[in-house]
């Protein structure tokens, strides 16, 4: 069984990032929606987030503990290749924790300068994100393409948050601003599928691994299947966005967890492409593992950990259920 446990680490660490995608990915999209012209709203779409934000950001504090102490020589290589993306992605994320607490606290003239800071500071991660993803999937290639690829990357992260994001608004909120969200989750939802065709024609045609995996008998028949789900899926929530507000707010759910779907499938097609190596082309889970002691002493404290995330995140999603309520700091 020790044999495996690099493996294992490798889908425990794939299951956080996807966790922190999902629902640290939806209040960025939020937060990047925020609208210019109408306080009330952007209130509403803080409420909407607030009881969450701050605990989805636990999702990205564990992908980083399990990379470091599982794979610390990953840990080091993608540091090393990313530090200057990485300190622009943290200079986002506080730039949103500040944001968040001042603009309850700022006076009223200038609570629209923190709303904006809070705009732009998701964007900054959000972008910054994709771009990251994109130069470790091409294993940090220094070649122009390489750095073209993490710049579409970085597009369609944005993009997905977005969509996400307005679906999440669909989910919780009524009225004027639910239409308003479903409007720009259709837009987003389309510019995120003709970017995820542009990177599922570009990957392979800038990685041999991947166009080997992908193309290889009967992988191809395996994967057949899940491009047309994605537009199939896509098509349906575009479909139900034009009917919002439905009877009874029916159905207010299915947008957001089809874009659920949507972020596994890629997930799936990544873990497909690149299993069992931590850095593509330049690692594999075996190569860049910790002494099996430290994994079997570790797991354990995981074993822990990630159930208890899992409940707690449960247990707050499930007490804050329902629709969004106005926006309070008392």
């Amino acid at each position: 069984m020790s044999q495996y446990l690099p493996e294992i680490y490798l889908l425990v660490l794939g299951f956080t990032v996807f966790m922190y995608a999902v629902l640290d990915g939806y209040d960025l999209g939020v937060g990047m929606l925020l609208p210019s012209n109408n306080e009330p709203q952007r209130d509403r779409m803080i409420a909407s987030i607030g009881p969450f934000w701050d605990a989805n950001e636990t999702w990205l504090v564990l992908a980083v503990g399990v990379l470091l102490i599982a794979f610390p020589s990953a840990h080091s290589l993608i540091l090393t290749e990313l530090y200057f993306p990485t300190a622009i992605l943290l200079l986002g994320l506080i730039m949103r924790g500040v944001s968040f607490d001042f603009r309850a606290k700022a006076k009223a003239d200038h609570k629209d300068r923190w709303d904006v800071c809070f705009k732009l500071g998701s964007f900054i991660a959000a972008s910054t994100q994709g771009y990251m993803i994109g130069r470790y999937v091409l294993g940090f290639s220094e070649q122009p393409i390489a750095y073209a690829f993490a710049v579409l990357s970085a597009l369609c992260v944005t993009a997905a948050y977005i969509y996400i994001g307005g679906a999440w608004l669909v989910l919780k909120t009524e009225g004027e601003l639910q239409i308003r969200a479903a409007k720009w989750a259709r837009k987003a939802g389309w510019v995120a599928l003709l970017g995820v065709v542009a990177v599922s024609i570009a990957n392979p045609l800038v990685s041999e691994q991947v166009a080997a995996r992908w193309f290889q008998f009967p992988a191809v028949l395996m994967l057949a299947p899940v491009p047309v789900i994605v537009i199939a899926l896509v098509l349906a929530i575009d479909r139900y966005l034009v009917r919002v507000p439905t009877r009874d707010d029916f159905g207010c759910r299915f947008p957001f967890f089809g874009v659920v779907t949507l972020f596994a499938l890629s997930f799936f097609g990544l873990a497909y492409s690149f299993f069992p190596q931590v850095v593509p082309g330049r690692l594999t889970a075996q190569q860049a593992a910790s002494a099996p002691e430290t994994l079997v002493i570790t797991g354990i404290g995981v074993a822990i950990v990630v159930p208890m995330i899992l409940m707690y995140t449960f247990v707050v999603y499930r007490i804050f259920k329902g629709k969004a309520s106005e926006l309070s700091y008392k």
